[in-house]
């Protein structure tokens, strides 16, 4: 799944503003005006229906809750799937006047603003459920320090996903596990020599996951940089960013340390390419997991598979928002609809939460929520990583520039290294001109 917007819905994004200006219930009173009292999970809803928009590959995601949610109250929870680019058609659809009472939607700061969540969604910071996320959870799904969302589900942890077979085969133990991003490469280099499988797998096809190499190398700037960054006092053309982007074309990719067909190479072939061991490591975030879970049980994976997590100077994992994370909830003017939104969230994050995480066989938001039994090691892995996780860019700027067809253009051999550092920034500041973002 695609971890950044596309550019078209950015613009779309300035006609939502339009839209919520004008629209009568935007910042009306109602739910959303007065201190919330708490709520009952499982009150009696009878007659009441709420319909909630999904991607089409998350339309079941939120099955187990919503069955669960009306045999307790009475309610009707309608969902209903959003054609494909789901980032992009939303903001068209609201931009049009319609609305659901809930959705899902990317909790991060670059994201979250696209539905301009000020005029149209409910704040939900005196929520029952709040203080019972974990730290991490805690900072997503919030604006200018008001909470828009539900956090639902863990953000995805990107790391290295790696074949034991491979990394035996070269002599890899754990006490040799990579602290920092040359030694990562250095590990490539001796899979590489050592084995007849690639280093690394890229998918120069399906694009999006060519962001990873480049991200980890960013985890040095520190929380000033990203500031100036989204004040456009720094830009993406900084030499840091540029020498991230040289060394993934020269030490990796030149330096063949992916496989061979790595312009063309697919999201779904990383998944078989790994298991199979025609390559040692695939960096990328946890939907891959979920691949590989669809494919093979707990036990062939532990097996088979492990995980660690990498930044650039040191070993510290990275967190990574994407739309199944948080769940927002709409001012649509009836109080009724959105006092019963208000109460599904709670009966998803109290009541039914336990319920949730082990049908979805998923780790929790909540600490005092114990994940459930039988997740592969790989998993747990991730869960011990995200309390001291960095975020990815998606949640540290404003704009979310789409790196990876710039990097696919650099792999296609239409772009240098500067250049595609210019085209992030230039991209970057002309959506952050148009949201009216200060100081561009």
């Amino acid at each position: 799944m695609k971890r950044v917007l596309p550019a078209l819905v950015l613009i779309c994004a300035t006609a939502l503003t339009a839209t919520a200006c004008s629209d009568p219930t935007a910042g009306n009173g109602g739910a959303d005006s007065a201190p919330q009292s708490k709520v009952d999970p499982t009150a009696k809803l009878d007659g009441v229906k709420l319909t909630m928009w999904t991607a089409q590959n998350t339309v079941n995601a939120p099955k187990q809750v919503i069955d669960a949610f009306e045999k307790a109250t009475g309610a009707e929870v309608d969902t209903q799937a959003i054609p494909d680019l789901y980032e992009q058609n939303v903001p068209t659809k609201l931009a049009s006047g319609d609305k659901p009472d809930l959705m899902f939607w990317q909790p991060s700061i670059s994201t979250l603003p696209f539905i301009q969540p000020q005029q149209n969604l409910l704040t939900l910071d005196d929520e029952p459920w709040v203080n019972k996320l974990g730290d991490t959870e805690k900072s997503l799904g919030v604006i200018d320090g008001k909470r828009y969302a539900a956090i639902v589900t863990v953000p995805a942890m990107l790391g290295v996903y790696y074949n034991k077979d491979v990394f035996k085969k070269a002599g890899i133990t754990e006490d040799q596990f990579p602290k920092s991003y040359d030694e990562l490469l250095a590990l490539g280099h001796k899979i590489k020599d050592k084995t007849d499988a690639a280093a690394f797998y890229e998918s120069g096809s399906d694009k999006w996951p060519l962001q990873w190499q480049m991200q980890v190398q960013l985890t040095d700037l520190d929380k000033q940089w990203w500031a100036d960054l989204n004040k456009n006092k720094e830009k993406w053309t900084d030499p840091v960013v540029v020498n991230a982007i040289t060394k993934y074309k020269e030490k990796l990719l030149d330096a063949g340390l992916a496989q061979k067909n790595y312009k063309t190479g697919t999201f779904t072939g990383s998944a078989d390419a790994l298991w199979n061991g025609d390559v040692g490591m695939v960096l990328n975030v946890t939907s891959f997991q979920t691949q590989i879970q669809a494919k093979h049980s707990t036990e062939e994976i532990n097996k088979k598979l492990g995980w660690f997590p990498i930044s650039n100077s040191d070993d510290t994992g990275m967190y990574s928002p994407d739309q199944t994370n948080g769940v927002v909830a709409f001012k649509t003017g009836d109080e009724k609809r959105e006092n019963a939104a208000r109460q599904f969230l709670a009966f998803w994050l109290d009541t039914d939460y336990a319920s949730y995480i082990k049908a979805m066989k998923i780790p929790s938001v909540q600490p005092g929520v114990p994940s459930p039994d039988g997740l592969p090691d790989t998993s747990k892995a991730q869960m011990n990583a995200l309390p001291t996780a960095n975020g990815v860019f998606q949640a540290k700027a404003i704009v979310a520039p789409d790196t990876h067809l710039y990097l696919a253009d650099m792999l296609y051999g239409k772009k240098t290294p500067k250049q595609v550092a210019q085209a992030i920034q230039d991209q970057f500041a002309q959506v952050a001109k148009a949201q009216g973002a200060p100081g561009f």
